[in-house]
């Protein structure tokens, strides 16, 4: 049964997802919903979420959303297909939440609020807030701070091996790179470096990133 992905390919929380349905060879159809248009506010997509956001997967029966839970429902349901990004031990699902819960409240944060600013306000004709972005890149220094010495400990986020907290950071920081050119937060620090080009290598988010193109 091929899954439907309601969102937009160049959307952050979207890309979370079709990472994952990538590493784990999972047929799915895109479902474009177009963000600018203001598609997701409208009657007919609030029943899908109605919450009014990107991304909604339906799969049989069952419809999902919220991009965090997507993934670690797939990456349960096909356990056994594609890499481990769960972790096989309660102690390694653990670090993985937790560095899940790392991205979602102290990484993925600030990099919206940065690109809301610096991109997509502009983008709109309207002036961001640059003081607010300044803002954030301080906070955001200071997390990846903590990502270098983590780093410097493990080869991924959660262990030696990637998971679905490594994932969770993949769209973010190529928007940081690519669209608000911030990619000096990443390249100035030397393991978040070595990180990234080893996440960003592996052939499922080269796979999306062919995508997107």
């Amino acid at each position: 049964m091929v899954v439907k992905v309601y969102g937009a390919s160049r959307a952050a929380c979207p890309q979370r997802v079709l990472a994952c349905l990538f590493e784990k060879g999972v047929e799915f159809e895109l479902v474009p919903v177009e963000l600018e248009k203001g598609e997701q506010k409208k009657p007919e997509f609030l029943l899908l979420q109605p919450f009014g956001q990107v991304p909604v997967v339906e799969d049989g029966d069952l419809r999902l959303f919220e991009s965090r839970a997507i993934v670690r429902y797939y990456a349960a349901k096909y356990a056994d297909r594609g890499p481990d990004l769960l972790g096989t031990t309660l102690e390694e699902r653990a670090l993985v939440d937790q560095w899940l819960e790392v991205e979602a409240h102290n990484f993925n944060d600030l990099c919206f609020t940065l690109m809301f600013q610096l991109v997509i306000l502009p983008r709109m004709g309207q002036p961001g807030d640059l003081a607010l972005a300044h803002s954030c890149v301080e906070k955001l220094e200071k997390v990846l701070d903590v990502y270098e010495t983590r780093l410097s400990e493990t080869t991924y986020l959660a262990g030696d091996k990637f998971t679905l907290a490594d994932l969770s950071h993949l769209p973010g920081i190529e928007h940081l790179k690519e669209t608000a050119k911030m990619g000096h937060l990443i390249t100035e620090r030397e393991k978040v470096s070595a990180w990234w080009d080893k996440i960003s290598s592996r052939p499922a988010w080269k796979k999306l990133r062919e995508l997107v193109q």
